[in-house]
């Protein structure tokens, strides 16, 4: 990891400074249904779903509100997703980056994609490249742009 001028860090500066860098989904009211959804297709746990309604800011927030997602985190192995429903004023439609969850196993990267892609746009179809055993992109239904990758390895799956 290099942060600032990697060069004037020790090996142990460098360790005490790690740090874990996840993703945070916004959606303009959609959070519930697509974390619900999320959680299907790739397993793990949802161990946070906050409405406005059941957060201490619930006084402050606007009625027409107070259902949407605060802040919810689906917790999947190592990796940590993450997500709310953006004030209306301040949502954006997602570009400029994409999920990228890579898998060793193809025929399970496959089945992810095709369920990630149910109801939304493939932009580039699942199958093999140059540089994987399977490779695909696509926007979901909910708007959030993915990538699926299936590492070349040694166990039969390339």
């Amino acid at each position: 990891m290099t942060i600032g001028n990697a060069e004037h860090y020790s090996a142990k500066e460098t360790e005490e400074m790690a740090m874990k860098i996840n993703s945070y989904l916004a959606f303009n009211g959609q959070c519930k249904q697509a974390f619900e959804f999320y959680q299907q297709v790739l397993g793990g746990d949802i161990v946070m779903m906050m409405t406005h309604r059941d957060s201490p800011a619930a006084e402050q927030t606007p009625t027409d509100q107070l259902d949407r997602i605060m802040h919810a985190t689906l917790i999947i192995g190592d990796n940590v997703l993450m997500g709310g429903d953006a004030p209306p004023q301040y949502y954006s439609q997602p570009q400029g980056f994409s999920v990228s969850i890579s898998i060793d196993d193809v025929a399970d990267g496959e089945r992810i994609f095709t369920a990630l892609a149910e109801n939304g746009n493939v932009k580039m179809p699942f199958g093999r490249t140059f540089w994987t055993a399977g490779f695909g992109m696509l926007i979901d239904q909910f708007g959030t742009p993915w990538m699926i990758n299936c590492e070349m390895t040694d166990r039969g799956h390339s």
